[in-house]
């Protein structure tokens, strides 16, 4: 009898957690904002006591989301971080990707693991490519979006027209919560919306610290910025007019973004950002499993490993793998069941990050990221679980666009490169192939762009003290092929078979998709399927 209540108590535990969390990716084109936005909401929060980003990349002190060298050096992220802290009585679970399309890959790995996303516009620049294709991957997976038009304190487009540009070319439809009281540059503060209140936002000294903030009255605001709030009033005036009003069930179906304006780098209207992700973004729900069925959150512990990342601190030279709790409780060194091999697997070793920094942690709820650390028997993609075997679905690999061979001429140092290889390949850093042609002392990066192969080659002599050279290959299309199809194309110039060392996948690749094409027409029955269309490919 005890044990049936103590079940009983510790679901209905389960769920009162996940109702408490929220787990969200800050998302956007390169140069948004979403780093320094990271670290506003973490200063907001009270978990940090200066911004890291005060004054843009010239003038740019370490953020904590960005703790790699090379991240701090040119002032752009390159790699997903996570961050946890609590703000009012909620758990935040805040996930930083990388902008640059080049790393498009660890992006969309981060949106399986959210229940939302913030996406943040540049007010000047508005929807730009990068943007367009993670709203349509947020489209595909269902995920609720919050849209932050940022740099309003910069010169940028007119407000209603940023709306319009976000109705016609992502279908989505916008509802303001806050509205801007001045034209871009020229920024007095925002009307929340939902109350009336008209909150006056002024940049603290040297912009590191919180705003400072007050609440005035409409004819205080009318008596101190004219013609200013009054085309704030008479753009509100339309907005209700055409029923840009919040709808909380349109909003967690995606078809609807609530939007808010401000400028994280000066921390104005974050605070209002991350009230709304409290009060409207969604906690962790059930999941869908490969296959075809919804995990509840009071479920038995089930988790999936959505990023690997090593020497994110040099001193403990480890590897973390990023698990996101998607049912039950979590609890350090509980012994769960890998999803992959059905073997068990102790999670002593557990740990909260916060970008570099890191604690042990004990439990974990639906919705949290712990970071199991020196779990080297993980991969991308793998589930664990305790009791009843559940699989979440596989991640996928995206199709490389370009091709480079990589060797080493210190022989003293081949086998730090060796290892060097397989560590950037088990974090998908890039994709590693390995060629017949050239052996297996001279493996081929393949990569969605071309930066990747520029934060390869840093790392290996950064972390593993390996310099390599890169021969570029004339290639720019793979398909995957079978036995049948490596032995058809042997005789074909200009096309190569090559395996992909994390699955096994042969992989044949062309000069260019017309090449391709001719060489399909010669050979009745060859197989060459598209490794996979994410929607960012």
């Amino acid at each position: 009898m005890s044990q049936s209540v103590s079940s009983a108590a510790t679901t209905a535990g389960v769920g009162v957690q996940a109702a408490k969390r929220r787990t969200f990716a800050v998302i956007s084109h390169p140069d948004a904002g979403k780093s320094t936005m990271t670290e506003a909401l973490a200063l907001h929060a009270r978990v940090i006591g200066q911004a890291g980003a005060v004054h843009g990349k010239g003038d740019r002190r370490g953020v904590v989301s960005d703790w790699m060298a090379m991240e701090q050096e040119r002032g752009i992220s390159v790699t997903s971080a996570a961050l946890q802290f609590s703000y009012r009585d909620t758990v935040i679970n805040l996930l930083d990707t990388p902008g640059h399309a080049d790393f498009s890959e660890d992006t969309y790995r981060v949106i399986t693991a959210v229940d939302s996303a913030v996406m943040l516009l540049d007010a000047a620049k508005g929807l730009e490519p990068q943007t367009l294709k993670l709203f349509e991957v947020c489209r595909q997976r269902g995920i609720p979006v919050i849209t932050f038009i940022n740099k309003w304190d910069r010169p940028g487009n007119d407000a209603l027209a940023l709306m319009d540009e976000i109705e016609q070319r992502i279908g989505l439809r916008p509802t303001p919560l806050t509205w801007p009281v001045g034209i871009a540059g020229h920024f007095h503060g925002v009307i929340d919306r939902r109350t009336g209140v008209f909150t006056r936002m002024q940049r603290s000294p040297g912009g590191a610290d919180l705003a400072i903030e007050e609440d005035m009255t409409a004819a205080e605001a009318a008596e101190r910025f004219g013609a200013d709030w009054t085309t704030a009033t008479e753009e509100l005036e339309l907005l209700e007019m055409t029923g840009a009003d919040h709808d909380q069930e349109a909003f967690l179906g995606a078809t609807t973004t609530p939007v808010l304006f401000g400028a994280a780098v000066a921390n104005l209207g974050v605070r209002q950002l991350l009230n709304v992700l409290v009060e409207l973004a969604p906690p962790a729900t059930a999941r869908p499993t490969a296959a075809g069925t919804d995990q509840p959150v009071d479920a038995p512990f089930s988790g999936f490993v959505f990023k690997i990342q090593a020497n994110m601190n040099r001193a403990h030279r480890d590897q973390v793998a990023f698990m996101r709790v998607c049912s039950g409780k979590f609890e350090r060194g509980m012994v769960v069941t890998h999803g992959g091999t059905g073997k068990p697997f102790t999670t002593k070793y557990a740990q909260q990050i916060f970008g570099q920094g890191r604690d042990t942690i004990d439990e974990a709820f639906p919705g949290d990221v712990v970071g199991l650390v020196n779990a080297t028997a993980l991969g991308i993609g793998d589930t664990l679980y305790a009791g009843r075997p559940v699989r979440y679905p596989a991640l996928p690999s995206f199709p490389p666009e370009h091709f480079a061979a990589v060797r080493t001429d210190d022989t003293s140092a081949y086998k730090r490169f060796r290892r060097g290889i397989e560590q950037l390949d088990a974090e998908g850093v890039i994709q590693v192939l390995r060629s017949e042609q050239r052996g297996d002392g001279t493996p081929v990066f393949a990569a969605v762009g071309p930066m990747q192969f520029e934060v390869a080659t840093h790392r290996l002599e950064a972390e593993f003290g390996v310099r390599v050279k890169l021969e570029f290959l004339p290639y720019e299309i793979a398909a995957v092929t079978d036995a049948a199809g490596r032995e058809m194309l042997r005789g074909e110039s200009n096309v190569e078979v090559m395996t992909r060392v994390r699955d096994d996948a042969l992989l044949a690749v062309f000069q260019h998709r017309w090449r391709m094409r001719t060489v399909a027409g010669r050979h009745q029955g060859l197989r060459l399927d598209g490794v996979i269309d994410a929607g960012l490919s």
